[in-house]
């Protein structure tokens, strides 16, 4: 595999990988409206079930534990059965998890009698209440299944595109992430308003299995496909790598390209995690927003961020046209995304909500920019084989950093009450990863594997 633009074959009349990428984004927003709907309703349920700060860092918690457990092999699993298989399989387990949610606090009561009286213990004793129990159990089985949704997107996006558009193509199905985050504070707090919390998992659950109908009748690979153009398929296979055989992780483990991603997404993932779980507390503690107040600032800051999903992955597209190499074109891109996010800090300061707003949304803009781009160095490094357990290494190194800063955060919170030390770690985890990824893979050059 050589680290080079695609050859330059004329772009095909067939928009068949279109539709695979319309459906990869589609599935990025069934992904995001699941996992952020207890971020919406935390400030309601926390005064319904009296949690503290960190009662509900444990139910983040387990959600990323979860999801990294999820990655140990959903990458390998992609890339065995392959993405048709696989991605249904992490669909259909996530909107179970999704549906659970609703059942919690009698899920948790029957888990807390199970296990008092197999183990003859108190059910007072319990320092964990049934609600808090209960989230986590439904929560543990959503992040299993959304462990695929990365890999697989990514691994189809290696399958049905060339080089010089994987960029592209990440940045659009990515900005799907933000469609479901947007989404979901819009119709989550009115779905809760009217008929409850309980309606509103039941609601958002059922979404990823109309979503699976779709891909089970529509997707194929590009070999397979029946409405692909010989055109568009020459165009798609323009920079093929040599068929390999499965490679498996004790083989990529050793590559410093591997560490490159990886702590690239243990440093900036979290960052996320913490706009994702913890913005609509920010905005009650912060601003005195609550479920009927808040959804139309956080639709902003999503709307903000969108337009980085898109405009990252286009940025590097735009250098490697103008004949610069993809590593330079990358890390360029990651560059402009990482001093986007630094004025962040401001945002945790200041009194006026709608300066918060937009600061906030530059920079979850500027992470999904980053994002779309650290994600394509997968492919710039590897070949197809690899792509999607790479890509899981990296998704499971992202989600143990996520379990750190749930807990970290929730400390914070309880000790102090103050978001600007968490919002200082979010300016400054960028420019930290950037180096790194800089110093293990400094011309971003195809891993050697034996």
């Amino acid at each position: 595999m050589e680290n080079t633009t695609a050859n330059e074959v004329p772009k095909p009349k067939g928009k068949v990988r279109w539709i695979i990428c319309a459906l990869l984004f589609f599935a990025a927003t069934v992904n995001y409206i699941d996992r952020q709907v207890i971020g919406i309703l935390k400030p309601s349920l926390a005064e319904e079930f009296k949690w503290t700060e960190s009662d509900y860092a444990w139910i983040v918690f387990s959600f990323q534990t979860a999801y990294a457990i999820g990655l140990l092999f959903i990458g390998s699993l992609m890339d065995k059965i392959g993405t048709k298989k696989g991605f249904s399989l992490s669909v259909f387990v996530w909107s179970i998890g999704a549906l659970l949610h609703a059942w919690a606090v009698p899920i948790g009561a029957a888990v807390i009698g199970i296990v008092s009286a197999v183990f003859g213990w108190q059910a007072g004793s319990w320092t964990l209440g049934a609600s808090v129990v209960g989230f986590i159990i439904a929560r543990f089985i959503l992040g299993i299944g959304e462990a695929g949704n990365f890999p697989a997107s990514i691994k189809t996006v290696a399958e049905w595109f060339p080089k010089k558009e994987r960029a592209l193509a990440t940045g659009i199905f990515n900005s799907g992430t933000n469609i479901g985050a947007l989404a979901t504070p819009l119709a989550v707090p009115w779905i809760a308003l009217v008929w409850g919390w309980y309606e509103a998992f039941i609601i958002t659950g059922v979404i990823g299995f109309i979503w699976l109908i779709f891909w089970v009748l529509l997707y194929r690979t590009p070999e397979q496909h029946p409405s692909i153009t010989k055109e568009e398929y020459d165009y798609i296979q323009s920079d093929l790598e040599e068929p390999q055989p499965k490679i498996p992780w004790a083989k990529l483990l050793p590559h410093r390209q591997t560490w490159a991603f990886a702590i690239g997404k243990f440093l900036t993932d979290p960052i996320w995690w913490v706009y994702l779980f913890w913005l609509p507390d920010f905005l009650n503690k912060q601003y005195g927003l609550d479920l009927k107040t808040f959804g139309i600032p956080i639709a902003v800051i999503y709307i903000i961020a969108d337009g980085g999903s898109i405009g990252g992955g286009w940025i590097s597209g735009f250098f490697i046209k103008r004949g610069w190499t993809i590593n330079k074109s990358r890390k360029t891109a990651m560059l402009i995304c990482a001093l986007a996010v630094i004025p962040i800090v401001i945002a945790s300061m200041t009194s006026s909500l709608w300066l918060s707003v937009i600061l906030i949304g530059i920079a979850a803009a500027a992470h999904q920019g980053w994002s779309a781009n650290i994600f394509t160095t997968a492919s710039d490094m590897f070949p197809k084989q690899a792509v999607g357990s790479v890509v899981g290494i990296g998704g499971m190194a992202g989600a143990v950093g996520g379990m750190f800063i749930s807990k970290l955060v929730g400390w914070i919170l309880d000790a102090t009450g103050s978001y600007v030390p968490i919002f200082i770690m979010a300016a400054t985890a960028y420019l930290v990863a950037l180096a790194i990824i800089h110093l293990l893979a400094p011309k971003l050059e195809p891993a050697k594997i034996d």
